[in-house]
């Protein structure tokens, strides 16, 4: 009983940070969600209890909506490799988390990537290209997300070789970010169905613990918006170039920190 009360505690608690980190530079609240509650339960559990509370800070992100038919026009091609990516990972390589290199892979392209967002040269992608290239590159980062359950690499650094705005730039991260935790749902949903050939009592074990899942990720959710609310009134006060540093320093800790927890 008090082992449950601890667990449920300090997942709150690492909502609330991840909501914090979400706020001030737009992404991170898989990435913090799931390297910290991988401590102290199994991975796939942790991801079951990230798909509310990544998916509505995802879809506030988006804001604001006049713009967003724009840029869904210019990330179309993206967000299709995105769904491919995931759910076909998912399929081929089973529930997130389990693949054994899964964790060291996400933490050393976290790293990688910040080492070259703070010191490399920036890039900036033709228009004629930015299609095709999308939908490969959603196509890895679906990969990445059915791995990890995290969908940072390589989304970020291709939205960022589009030369947008600061905040064009949040809103293509809420916009990929909630299609990305959609297809995650997505995937789980059909391994959920694909589980019920095992038998009937088999099915109804997995649609009640789903339920009572539920039920957690909905809990959890209040914490990511509050932190996230304070987050982005502290990101009002930075510059563009310390929110690009401090974007950068945030993924390479993360990336090291999982790197060193593999």
């Amino acid at each position: 009983m008090w082992d449950a009360w601890w667990v449920l505690a300090a997942a709150l608690a690492v909502f609330g940070l991840a909501g914090v980190v979400k706020g001030v530079v737009g992404l991170g609240l898989p990435t913090v969600s799931m390297a910290l509650l991988a401590l102290f339960m199994p991975a796939g559990q942790a991801a079951a209890w990230l798909l509310l509370p990544s998916l509505v800070t995802n879809v506030v992100q988006m804001r604001p909506l006049p713009t967003l038919a724009p840029l869904l026009r210019r990330l179309g091609w993206m967000q299709l490799g995105i769904v491919a990516g995931t759910v076909g990972g998912m399929l081929w390589w089973g529930p997130v988390g389990e693949a054994a290199v899964a964790r060291t892979a996400l933490g050393v392209a976290l790293v990688i990537y910040a080492l070259w967002g703070l010191w490399g040269p920036g890039l900036q992608l033709p228009q004629r290209h930015q299609a095709w290239l999308g939908l490969l590159c959603g196509l890895l980062t679906g990969g990445i997300t059915a791995l990890t359950g995290v969908f940072v690499v390589p989304a970020v650094a291709f939205l960022q070789s589009l030369a947008l705005g600061r905040q064009a730039l949040m809103q293509a991260m809420g916009l990929c970010f909630t299609v990305s935790t959609l297809a995650l749902g997505a995937g789980m949903a059909l391994a959920l169905a694909l589980a019920q050939g095992s038998g009937p009592g088999h099915a109804a074990s997995s649609w009640t613990g789903w339920g009572a899942t539920a039920l957690v990720s909905a809990l959890m959710l209040l914490p990511a918006l509050a932190g996230m609310a304070w987050g982005e009134r502290l990101r009002q006060s930075l510059s563009p170039q310390v929110f690009k540093r401090v974007l950068m320093l945030g993924l390479l800790a993360l990336g090291i920190y999982i790197c060193a927890r593999s």
